[in-house]
């Protein structure tokens, strides 16, 4: 998912990576020039933005304004994007650079505080020294930043250093104002107004204190594990749109915390299902791999005749999505079940590796990426021999047998088949997969002629002519499923505070529905703020409803 709120700024932070170094460090200054004058509750328009990015202007979304809050955002994103594309062979001017620490100690604040100043232009540049990447400032960027918020550098300056008393003060509030159900991001911030002190400052001295001393802890909860069920559920309420950030509050953890738990619940999920494949010797070796995953042989002609989707005439209209996918050839298989069973052979060294407990975002992404290429591989491989299972039913269908239960049933068998096939011993699949469905019809077709003749009444005809009015039970859930399926499809649409509105106002996840005042008081706007993104929302969905022709 993407880390804009603006789609407009994503689209061009991808447009002007692509320009000269030179070009994207101007870039950079002017993004930081412009997020330094940016002023909480006004909004800008895109074309403004985009001109003091590229100093070009626009046509491009001629009525679309950004929010302050989004604005600032998506400019901290544009930035890290700018800065990562000149990370390699970025060559320092001659001026001084100044490493995190270097600055901390010249400035007398805490590296946090350094960071915390990003949001407010004073940002880093990823550069390789002495072959490694180490986060650096230009000495003239310090010098600006320290001349234009003088106040800022010496606030952060007093932040540094608390006295024993103050330390002691910062405990007896934050624990009065927690037994009212403040969180500690809450109790902080108002703490800190309360002391002229930084709500890092005071969040760390309660976080310490909690630490030290576990059995006095302000928030005890801060201190002590998860356990596998509240893991579970802090999961699947992300997965329904909760945002990272109200799950912090709703359990008393650190963002970092919600999202650890969240890797690691779903490194657990990606690891429990074993890989099954075919070794061959050749995945060990490196020269192979361009060749394995490449495109398989005329690739092109069989998307051709993909596009085609030449039907016999004399085929059903009921079987025609069987000549969707065109027959394979010798080659191409060969090229589809080495390269299926390469990559279970990649997702499985990454799976052995792999400690859930600290489970990395970039590697799980990896696991997703490798289960999403071999299921489309191993979809095209049973798409393309569906044929061959019908072929079959239809030579062992009797006058009392059900055709499409014995394809049904002569699927399964070709996706064993395909699981199964050794490409190493050089026999084409279909052998292999023939001698599969066969076996599973001599066994399957002769246990359900045994059960129907047990439970024979002499009265079928009766039954077989009356109107089955039963409650199917599994059509029930099939169709709860893949109402609940549109729903989350819909949902993905959004953003993730766009669907934590809708999600409240709906009553979805087992909950009341609740009314846009208290809506607005859970996210902190005002009650005509969440109307108006409500109707937003609602014709967002819409649009995408109307657009993509989907059946609600």
């Amino acid at each position: 998912m993407s880390d804009f709120r603006i789609g407009a700024l994503e689209q061009l932070a991808e447009q002007v990576r692509f320009a000269p170094p030179g070009i994207r460090q101007e870039q950079m200054e002017r993004v930081r020039a412009l997020l330094e004058q940016v002023r909480p509750g006004r909004t800008y328009p895109y074309q403004f933005v985009h001109y003091r990015i590229t100093n070009h202007r626009t046509d491009e979304y001629p009525g679309l304004l950004i929010e302050a809050d989004d604005l600032r955002h998506d400019l901290g994103r544009f930035l890290d994007r700018l800065a990562q594309t000149l990370q390699t062979g970025l060559e320092l001017p001659t001026e001084p650079w100044l490493t995190l620490a270097e600055v901390s100690r010249r400035l007398a604040v805490s590296t946090k505080t350094v960071s915390r100043w990003r949001k407010h232009g004073l940002i880093g540049i990823q550069v390789m020294q002495h072959g490694r990447r180490q986060l650096m400032y230009p000495l003239s960027v310090l010098e600006r930043f320290v001349a234009e918020h003088p106040e800022q550098v010496e606030r952060g300056r007093r932040f540094s250093h608390l006295s024993h008393d103050e330390k002691k003060e910062i405990i007896r509030q934050a624990r009065n104002l927690a037994n009212f159900g403040g969180s500690l991001t809450d109790v902080s911030r108002r703490i800190a107004r309360s002391l002229g002190r930084s709500p890092e400052t005071v969040r760390y001295t309660i976080r310490n204190h909690d630490r030290r001393d576990p059995h006095q802890a302000v928030f005890p909860n801060m201190s002590g594990t998860l356990d596998p069920n509240a893991k579970l559920q802090i999961f699947n309420s992300y997965r329904k749109g909760m945002t990272v950030e109200t799950l912090a509050k709703q359990y008393h953890r650190t963002r970092s915390s919600i999202h650890k738990v969240i890797n690691e619940v779903k490194a657990y999920r990606l690891l429990s299902a074993p890989v099954d494949y075919i070794y061959n010797q050749e995945f060990d070796d490196p020269s192979k791999a361009a060749e394995i995953l490449g495109p398989m042989p005329d690739e092109e002609g069989f998307q051709e005749q993909l596009r085609s989707k030449k039907v016999p005439k004399d085929v059903p209209p009921e079987m025609a999505h069987l000549y969707e996918y065109p027959l394979l050839t010798r080659e191409q298989e060969y090229h589809l079940f080495r390269q299926m069973n390469y990559l279970k052979h990649q997702l499985h060294l990454l799976q052995s590796d792999l400690d859930p407990r600290r489970a990395r975002s970039q590697d799980l992404d990896r696991i997703e990426e490798l289960q999403a290429k071999i299921n489309f591989v191993r979809d095209r491989l049973i798409r393309c021999n569906m044929r061959l299972v019908v072929n079959y039913a239809k030579k062992h269908v009797g006058p009392s047998d059900n055709l499409w239960e014995l394809i049904s049933d002569g699927n399964m068998s070709l996706i064993r088949a395909v699981e199964k096939f050794d490409y190493s011993r050089g026999n084409k699949f279909s052998t292999y997969a023939s001698w599969a469905i066969m076996k599973n019809f001599a066994r399957s077709i002769p246990d359900e002629k045994s059960r129907r003749e047990r439970f024979l009444t002499g009265h079928e005809e009766i039954f077989e002519s009356r109107a089955d009015v039963r409650t199917d039970e599994q059509e029930q859930l099939a169709q709860a499923e893949q109402a609940a399926g549109k729903i989350n499809h819909l949902l993905d649409i959004l953003e993730p505070r766009e669907r934590e509105i809708l999600r409240m106002r709906a009553g979805l996840d087992n909950e009341e529905n609740l009314t846009l005042e208290e809506i607005g008081k859970r996210l902190g706007i005002t009650k005509e703020r969440v109307r108006q993104l409500n109707v937003r929302i609602m014709k967002k969905l819409r649009d995408y409803v109307a657009e993509h022709r989907i059946d609600w």
